[in-house]
């Protein structure tokens, strides 16, 4: 009797959840297109997570800023991965972390020692990000004022190389893919500087009622409990380990 009432409690609380619309980025190995299919660790572990809440929504993948436009803009949207930063958990409901990377400076291969000697100098070069990133962010915030920007980190990894300027920033775990995407590798370009830690997270609209918030919570701590998540981070990011916390932060003012 225990177990059926468990059971009819789970179905009320998954009846009450409202189905999201799902957007990531090409931002591989993380998420990425694939024909007309998204494919990337986040994208294994999302839908991990819809199987087990019983969601079917399809996995949208749109340019970086499309996606965050909608979740500040419109309800029942679901945005990974977003970096957590302070000026974004006031905006949005973010749970996680799906991964950790560090925010990173690189340039062409045999560029950074010069670039060392210049000491704040390098404050001064243009730096290379994709539009409204976390990391063109943490790049000014770090110092560095002159920022040019592109649809894409993949555009911006091709200015790098064709020496439109001498930095990029963007998260470590993905430089290899980006590179590799282009027709290049990372022996192609060298680490600068770390600029920060930064902890990937699933972000949803600030309106995402508690119900559904608490479904994709569950699913989370599941995910991670049984294994799950750790079996896909290992397959997708073999050299780093997978961040085991549950944490959701809801912005100020949320019922």
């Amino acid at each position: 009797m225990l177990a059926l009432s468990c059971t009819a409690c789970l179905i009320h609380v998954h009846a009450q959840a409202q189905e999201l619309q799902i957007f990531t980025e090409d931002w591989p190995p993380i998420s990425f297109g694939s024909g007309s299919k998204a494919e990337g660790m986040a994208v294994d572990v999302v839908r991990a997570m819809q199987a087990h809440i019983g969601s079917n929504q399809p996995i949208q993948v749109v340019p970086w800023a499309r996606g965050y436009k909608a979740l500040l803009e419109e309800p029942n949207t679901l945005l990974f991965t977003v970096g957590r930063s302070e000026e974004r958990e006031k905006l949005m409901v973010l749970l996680g972390p799906i991964a950790i990377s560090t925010t990173s400076l690189y340039t062409r291969k045999g560029n950074a020692a010069r670039l060392h000697g210049m000491g704040d100098e390098i404050q001064k070069l243009k730096v290379g990000a994709y539009r409204s990133s976390i990391f063109a962010d943490t790049a000014r915030k770090k110092g560095f004022q002159n920022i040019e920007q592109a649809p894409t980190p993949q555009i911006i990894a091709n200015m790098l190389l064709a020496k439109r300027f001498d930095l990029w920033v963007e998260g470590s775990l993905v430089v290899s893919s980006v590179l590799k995407e282009i027709g290049h590798t990372a022996d192609d370009v060298e680490k600068v500087k770390v600029l920060d830690s930064l902890e990937l997270y699933l972000a949803f609209s600030s309106s995402t009622s508690a119900a559904t918030l608490k479904v994709w919570e569950d699913a989370l701590r599941w995910l991670k409990k049984e294994g799950h998540f750790s079996r896909i981070h290992q397959k997708w990011l073999p050299n780093e380990p997978p961040p085991m916390a549950v944490i959701r932060l809801d912005p100020p003012g949320r019922p």
